[in-house]
């Protein structure tokens, strides 16, 4: 069965990607470049060896239909990478740029209180994810139950030097988020 007539084998396949491509290369004896790239053909050999057999044009699929364009090819077609939300160490050649006035980030209500006294933290990951629409972040923060949105203050944060990078996929990357630029916008 193909992953373009299967919505479940097309998550399936996106969800391993994810992980071998952003965190766990090892478990598809795959090698990242410093910049997070790998061979197609290395990537579709190790998931064959994990039981996910894709051919490339399921894999062209599944890069086109990812519900976050979560993955990208190279110039040439011939090499893959995840565009952001690593926890490895990589290079993604991002240069700072002026965010819009207003980003959001979406979560779940447990997650508020630290939120609220740390502010938005990237964790284990190279940067705090957010995005330029409620809509997405609505999406990512019912993840795990109902979705708390968070307004950001993205002007003034740059007005005051923090840095802003914008992914392949459109996803907006920071450092941190302090306290003061934020607030609840939907909850």
């Amino acid at each position: 069965m193909s992953v373009q007539s299967n919505p479940k084998e097309l998550k399936d396949a996106s969800k391993f990607m994810s992980l071998v491509l952003r965190h766990a290369p090892k478990i598809a004896n795959l090698t990242l470049d410093n910049e997070g790239w790998t061979s197609v053909d290395q990537l579709l050999t190790g998931m064959a060896k994990k039981g996910i057999a894709l051919t490339r044009q399921d894999l062209e699929y599944v890069v086109l239909n990812n519900d976050k364009s979560r993955f990208g090819f190279d110039s040439t077609g011939m090499k893959i990478r995840a565009n952001q939300g690593h926890s490895l160490k990589v290079d993604l050649k991002l240069e700072a740029t002026q965010p819009p006035a207003e980003l959001y980030h979406g979560t779940h209500e447990g997650a508020v209180p630290l939120i609220q006294r740390d502010g938005l933290r990237k964790m284990k990951r190279h940067h705090v994810h957010l995005s330029s629409s409620i809509e997405t972040a609505s999406k990512v923060g019912s993840r795990r139950g109902h979705p708390v949105i968070f307004h950001v203050d993205a002007k003034a944060m740059a007005d005051n030097g923090l840095l802003f990078y914008r992914s392949e996929n459109g996803v907006w990357l920071t450092e941190h988020v302090p306290p003061a630029y934020l607030t609840i916008k939907l909850g």
